[in-house]
């Protein structure tokens, strides 16, 4: 089966776009990961509305990315903090490419690079996103990748009319 012949009814890209493909959801992630865990510090940091941001606090909650706990300053009410569950935690490979990526290729040239400093804490060096072989522990690239459908895959529908 070509690539064409598959229908994107399971892709796996599509379905986490579904829930993480909106810029403010992938800075909360960021934030997230970096330790921010209140409304207010999101929306101090980020600079969205209460708004937007309650409504990606609700998608990712109920998404299960984020989990609400209870917490209660002195004399004032109770307040949920958003703490990234395992399943949000998955996503900071996402975040570190995507972070990779940006400080490559979309920061001008006045940008002093690095922007952030990301580095193994053992050693001091500086970490890298890569895909790799599981058997091996090589870094590959996509000329040395096979991609083919799994048993999730369907065969598109033809449509009339085709582009």
């Amino acid at each position: 089966m070509e690539w064409l012949e598959v229908s994107t009814e399971n892709c796996p890209v599509q379905r986490a776009l579904d829930v993480v493909g909106e810029k403010w959801t992938l800075l909360i992630l960021r934030d997230a990961v970096n330790g921010v865990r209140r409304f207010d510090g999101f929306h101090r940091h980020i600079g969205l509305s209460e708004a937007v941001l309650s409504d990606r606090l609700r998608k990712l909650t109920s998404a299960g990315v984020l989990k609400t706990v209870t917490y209660q300053e002195p004399g004032r009410r109770s307040r949920n903090e958003y703490r990234l569950t395992r399943k949000g935690w998955d996503l900071w490979p996402v975040l570190m490419a995507l972070g990779q990526w940006g400080e490559t290729y979309a920061l001008g040239p006045e940008v002093p690079r690095p922007v952030l400093d990301v580095t193994h804490t053992d050693c001091g060096a500086p970490v890298r996103v890569t895909v790799q072989c599981t058997a091996e522990h090589t870094a590959l690239t996509p000329q040395d990748v096979s991609v083919r459908p799994g048993p999730g895959a369907g065969r598109a529908s033809v449509t009339g009319g085709g582009g």
